[in-house]
């Protein structure tokens, strides 16, 4: 095959390019010229919908009030008039938003972008002097805050609006009336304006503020309405990620263009989870790893009605096979959906989109179409062949502006013509199908070897008495680093040291041995499930020169 040749009809893979195309259906975009925010474009969408307001758009999964798709968009167009009008409001503003989830925090999503004012969304859970750092790099003009988080903004010099109060709900609620000349429907947003700041998981060092644009939340949107499945009913959904991630922000868009009912939860608890399933006859729900592990684990699903469960999608971290065979097994007839993506892609770039391709387990899809994908080898940075380990290099609508005021991390992560270096280890398989091996700087350095932290954690997750676990590198002075696992055991188990490391050893090759266990109560992940695995080497440093 020489340049200019189409891509291998399985994999995708240009042998004249040594490039991954999409073999997906290209999905039609809005002229990139044509004045069109992300909000406006997924209520576009749902306003072609066959069930129109039949569905709930918000159902508060601990007080059951539902918000109708009419009452949403009414909601979303009085907010955005006062915000525009009283609170003075306009294009090209930051907004900070510091909240848990609630039935609220979509409509004021919409309501922001809608104005063309990015949505800059932070970690309840943050500390005061995290959040004054996010709002150094951010410079927002106002915060919408709640109670419980208002005390976290307070001094910093910016003007605070409670979500959770009353007048809140009237700001929602009243009628709009102007002597205005101009409608807010004439706020005329570019695709390539700022529609979001977010944070970077920041599980490795300093966290960084990604921007991204509507075009950018446009692209993924289409991908998920021109990919969705035919069905006779409204889904009903529950998201376990939080509205600050970029896994919630993506999917509160993609749920209003595809009609769907969504179940929101404050806080995730794995037992109102299932509670909320049954109560709400879930159909659909969109999890991080741990939350499957919890499912596969834990008997308290066993205490609840899951039929309405149609699919569950898992993304944010790799989902081991051993997990993926037992969560078939357990919940059979349920579909279990994978995917890859980012902060820095706006969310899922590579998923599975049908219930064949789900079966490839240990993938987390294919990629999504209008995109494009290398594997290059992080030392010599050549492009590799499908089947061969490097990292992964991704271009597309769905890659972000770049990073705010961080031009080291920018020359680092974005790269010639728009190709962004993921900074994970991955291979595309001779169908077309991703799989994740690792972060690249989380790789153990052992002897000369690479080890995969994640490959030794899944193994360990197969353990029936291993409820979760963690991988990280320990210095050793003969070897470099070894693994050493920390793992949460099931309660009143009697697994030691030794046994734990036999179980390893008899699956894989000697260099992968975990040579070090420590037992601990929980593993520390941020709000996307990943392991903070620097909090677990602050866990060795009394006892170690780490």
């Amino acid at each position: 095959m020489t340049v200019g040749e189409p891509p291998h009809t399985k994999t995708g893979y240009c042998a004249g390019t040594k490039t991954f195309h999409s073999l997906r259906t290209p999905v039609p975009l809005p002229p990139s010229t044509t004045h069109l925010s992300a909000a406006a474009y997924a209520l576009s969408l749902q306003s072609n919908s066959p069930w129109s307001d039949a569905s709930a758009a918000l159902i508060d999964s601990t007080a059951g009030h539902r918000i109708s798709y009419s009452q949403f968009r009414r909601h979303v167009k009085a907010l955005a008039f006062y915000l525009r009008t009283v609170v003075g409001l306009s294009k090209n503003d930051v907004s900070f938003v510091i909240s848990p989830n609630s039935t609220r925090v979509p409509i004021l999503y919409f309501s922001l972008l809608s104005l063309g004012v990015a949505i800059c969304p932070a970690n309840p859970l943050s500390t005061r002097s995290e959040i004054s750092r996010q709002i150094v790099l951010s410079k927002p003009v106002v915060a919408f805050v709640t109670s419980a988080t208002e005390a976290k903004v307070a001094g910093l010099g910016i003007r605070t609006i409670f979500i959770d109060a009353d007048e809140f709900e009237s700001m929602m609620s009243r009628r709009i009336t102007s002597s205005r000349s101009e409608p807010i429907s004439d706020v005329e947003v570019n695709q390539d304006d700022l529609a979001a700041i977010l944070f970077s998981s920041g599980t490795t060092g300093n966290v960084k503020a990604a921007m991204l644009t509507h075009r950018n939340f446009i692209a993924i949107t289409a991908c998920f309405y021109h990919q969705r499945l035919e069905r006779t009913f409204p889904a009903v959904v529950l998201c376990t990620s939080p509205y600050f991630h970029v896994y919630g922000l993506s999917f509160s868009l993609k749920s209003v263009a595809l009609t769907e009912a969504v179940v929101v939860m404050e806080r995730y608890e794995l037992g109102r989870m299932l509670k909320a399933v049954e109560e709400y006859k879930v159909t659909h729900l969109s999890v991080v790893p741990p939350i499957v592990l919890a499912m596969v684990k834990n008997d308290a699903s066993d205490n609840f009605d899951l039929g309405s469960l149609e699919a569950v999608g898992c993304g944010a971290a790799p989902l081991g096979k051993d997990v993926s065979d037992a969560f078939i097994k357990k919940f059979d007839g349920v579909t279990l959906h994978q995917g890859y993506g980012m902060t820095e892609t706006s969310g899922g770039i590579f998923r599975t989109a049908s219930p064949e391709e789900s079966l490839r387990w240990g993938s987390v899809g294919k990629l999504q179409p209008n995109c494009e994908a290398m594997i290059v080898d992080p030392e010599t940075g050549t492009q590799l062949p499908p089947g061969k380990q490097g990292e992964l290099w991704v271009r597309g609508p769905m890659v972000m502006k770049g990073y705010v005021d961080d031009p080291k991390a920018n020359s680092e992560t974005l790269v010639m013509d728009g190709w962004l270096r993921t900074g994970d280890v991955c291979y595309i398989d001779d169908e077309g199908f991703l799989f994740v091996v690792d972060r690249l700087k989380e790789l153990i350095k052992y002897k000369g070897y690479q080890v995969p932290p994640v490959e030794l954690e899944q193994l360990l997750h197969s353990h029936p008495d291993i409820v979760d676990a963690a991988v990280i590198p320990y210095p050793d002075e003969e070897a470099g680093q070894v693994p050493l696992a920390f793992v949460v055991r099931r309660p009143q188990s009697s697994l030691d040291e030794g046994q734990v490391m036999k179980f390893i050893a008899e699956q894989v090759a000697p260099y992968k041995k975990v040579r070090r266990v420590v037992f601990i109560g929980s593993i520390p992940r941020n709000a996307s499930g990943k392991i903070l695995r620097r909090e677990l080497t602050k866990i060795l440093l009394p006892h170690s020169k780490l």
